[in-house]
């Protein structure tokens, strides 16, 4: 066994990527060894799942492949994790156990639509890529009747996403001259659209999907669907066609584990530590609270963040320096009008007393900008 450090890293998204570049730029590998580890081989930017879904994108031009590491000589180990062991520092996977002396927890979070019953039977859920290819064919074939965006869950990945999907349908039957037979209804268990946002920029928000006569529900928690029927707390909706968020969950190995509860996530500070030494987790796996009753959205932007904090926090320690990073929690997700335009949701959690969000204008230039952010995660991290 060498006497290197190893530090292993468990997820491929956006938090284990820039950590492993962020150590791998700073220290050789003859001083320190880095593993992935995922049960994929590829990684894609999630906001290319509605270009899949409007047909600007296919699924294949839109990964980057895990095995393109090795370049860096940060290796990758396709496979699936089943335990994990802080006391003899080793993760245990399908396959193989590997010995750690860093590890990195970024397994983002699990799709749970088995959580409401008769979801998977009656709807389509807009996060699962498998079933992106269907739900275009269903929005291409579509005449008439109601669709149904439903968020089943808080918290979940990437807040705007649903509403950007409903401007990208809304855009997808204008084309097709469609659009005045077909009502979008979105619901959200939320008071308000954006709760992570603020009401200032939910208010925005509102406005947005408003003007192109998206009908929004809030307060709608769901309790089960049936068929071309939701069935919420105090209330019934129709649809002909349902895309839904469904509830998140951490992977069971996490549960398992004892770091987090089911059905929560692990929580973590601005150090991104968990109470075990040398034992971090970053990104959509990890709750990091903001005051009383806010946490950092899960949105690869802040994982991003986190995975550079946890980086530095152990380049520290490799190089027996004192210094501890915190995540500064500023970031900001894009949102697209569906009008060739988008604007950016500018967040900054920590600064102030309490988080400070904006909304930008809707620009061309923006929408540019949302391209640019994916080619350049690629072409970095891969």
């Amino acid at each position: 066994m060498s006497d290197i450090p190893h530090v292993v890293i468990l997820g491929g998204g956006f938090g284990g990527l820039s950590a492993a570049n962020e150590i791998r730029n700073t220290i050789s590998s003859s001083n320190v060894k880095i593993t992935v580890i995922d049960k994929k081989d590829w990684f894609m930017v999630g906001f290319a799942k509605l270009w899949i879904i409007n047909g600007t994108r296919t699924f294949e031009n839109s990964v980057g492949s895990l095995n393109e590491l090795q370049k860096k000589e940060i290796d990758f180990i396709k496979d699936e994790i089943i335990s994990i062991n802080f006391e003899n520092k080793n993760v245990e996977t399908k396959s193989q156990t590997i010995s750690f002396d860093f590890l990195i927890i970024s397994m983002g979070a699990i799709l749970a639509p088995q959580k409401i019953p008769g979801l998977e039977e009656n709807g389509y859920n807009l996060y699962d890529h498998n079933q992106l290819s269907e739900i275009r064919e269903k929005l291409q074939n579509i005449k008439s009747g109601k669709i149904a965006i439903s968020i089943m869950g808080m918290p979940y990945k990437c807040p705007p996403a649903p509403f950007e999907a409903s401007l990208l349908i809304d855009s997808m039957l204008r084309k097709r001259r469609i659009r005045d037979s077909v009502q979008i209804d979105f619901y959200s268990p939320a008071p308000i659209t954006l709760p992570a946002a603020g009401p200032e920029v939910s208010k925005q928000i509102l406005e947005l999907v408003n003007s192109e006569k998206i009908i929004f529900h809030n307060s709608s928690k769901i309790k089960s669907v049936q068929d071309k029927k939701l069935i919420f707390e105090n209330s019934e909706a129709d649809f002909d066609l349902l895309l839904a968020i469904p509830p998140h969950i951490a992977p069971k190995v996490i549960y398992d584990s004892g770091l987090a509860k089911e059905p929560g996530f692990i929580p973590i500070d601005r150090d991104c530590k968990t109470p075990l030494e040398n034992i971090f987790a970053v990104g959509d796996v990890t709750s990091l609270s903001v005051g009383e009753n806010m946490a950092v959205p899960k949105a690869g932007i802040f994982a991003e963040g986190e995975g550079i904090t946890v980086a530095k926090n152990i380049i520290s320690k490799i190089q027996s320096k004192e210094e501890d990073a915190l995540f500064d929690g500023k970031g900001g997700c894009f949102i697209e009008s569906g009008r060739d335009t988008a604007s950016v949701i500018e967040v900054d959690m920590f600064t102030n007393e309490k988080p400070s969000t904006n909304l930008t204008e809707s620009t061309s230039d923006n929408l540019s900008k949302k391209i640019e952010f994916e080619k350049e995660r690629l072409s970095k991290w891969l």
